[in-house]
């Protein structure tokens, strides 16, 4: 191992021992909304898009775009991480951490990330794009993470020049994402909407107007533990203030339905949505081997529950943590070497009861 690769891990290692601020549960409307994200695509004016830039260019982004991100309203505050250098254990913990993609982790070539201090902040470089510049906070906070992503992205323009057309506005490789770049995101958990099937009209009602319904890690992931991501599919023809409104409009929809169907199942069936909850925490707190699928499965029902009163001494902060730190490569780290599936499943079941042994139902 490379020193550059053993630092990165240190501080990865380091990392998992804690929780990134978006993960504290105390946002608006936390009890459906995990998170909010805003992330704007970008390209370096005089360089090929990625998919056609030699490796020497690709470098010379790198450099330009951790110089800018360096001297800028973030400071010394960031961490600069070599990805091309990650194990794929320390690049998928990354991904389970929603700092970069998938695309950036299976890329090829220099490519980095630039991550702030509590996480809030990360720029990819040499992703799909150039850069993939993001900002997640706690809860439904959309113009917050808005604000503070666009102040970055000016920033980092003012020393970056940006390739920009004055019809289209910034070009991407996408087509989709031409125009303001803007990707809005708000992470959701939808756990009664899904047990009464009603998650498809979710589905359906995002489509009619443009937006995409996805699961926890984005395009292409399934909707582990109920979290859905509702994310815009267009960008151009529309000012980013107009995307953000359409996105809050539908989110705040979404949240009150689920919040009505949670509460008509406490009215209609609250024994059975109990025994569901009670379940959930006892498998957690007695099992000896369970998988990350199911440990998701369960977590919903227990974040849910403790939102309807329905569980003592454990706080929403915890379960969102121990969504993300019962993931495989999240596990790992805290474990503090590779572990095989089964001897992963061992750990995670170790780790779950440990985390709630002082929690019980309500």
């Amino acid at each position: 191992m490379n020193l550059e690769r053993s630092e990165n891990s240190d501080w990865l290692s380091d990392l998992a021992k804690t929780s990134g601020e978006w993960l504290r549960g105390d946002g608006p409307e936390s009890d459906i909304v995990i998170s909010s994200r805003v992330r704007l695509a970008r390209n370096v004016a005089g360089f090929a898009f990625i998919n056609r830039a030699a490796a020497d260019a690709r470098f010379q982004i790198v450099q330009m775009v951790q110089n800018a991100v360096h001297n800028g309203i973030l400071g010394r505050r960031v961490q600069h991480i070599n990805v091309e250098t990650l194990s794929s254990l320390d690049s998928q913990f990354l991904m389970e951490r929603q700092l970069i993609s998938r695309e950036l982790s299976r890329g090829d070539g220099p490519r980095a990330v630039a991550i702030s201090e509590g996480e809030r902040h990360s720029v990819m470089i040499n992703e799909e794009d150039h850069l993939r510049i993001q900002v997640l906070h706690s809860g439904f906070a959309l113009d917050e993470c808005w604000k503070e992503c666009d102040a970055l992205d000016d920033q980092i323009e003012s020393s970056v020049p940006f390739a920009f057309h004055p019809q289209l506005g910034y070009l991407t490789a996408c087509p989709t994402n031409v125009g303001t770049g803007i990707r809005i995101s708000v992470m959701v958990h939808l756990p009664a909407l899904r047990m009464t099937r009603e998650i498809q009209k979710v589905h359906q009602a995002a489509q009619k107007i443009s937006l995409a319904v996805r699961g926890l890690y984005g395009e292409g992931s399934q909707a582990l533990g109920d979290f859905y991501q509702i994310s815009n599919q267009v960008t151009l023809g529309k000012t980013e203030a107009a995307l953000i409104s359409e996105v809050k409009e539908v989110v705040t929809h979404i949240v009150s339905w689920e919040r009505r169907v949670r509460e008509l199942l406490l009215k209609d069936n609250k024994s059975q949505l109990h025994d569901t909850v009670a379940r959930a925490f006892g498998t957690l707190t007695s099992a000896r081997s369970i998988s990350s699928e199911e440990t998701m499965h369960l977590l919903s029902s227990l974040r849910m529950g403790i939102r309807l009163g329905l569980i003592d001494n454990l706080d929403v902060a915890t379960v969102n943590e121990l969504f993300i730190h019962t993931q495989p490569a999240h596990l790992q780290k805290l474990h503090g070497g590779v572990l095989e599936t089964a001897d992963r499943n061992l750990a995670r079941s170790t780790y779950l009861r440990q985390r709630l042994d002082s929690s019980s139902l309500g």
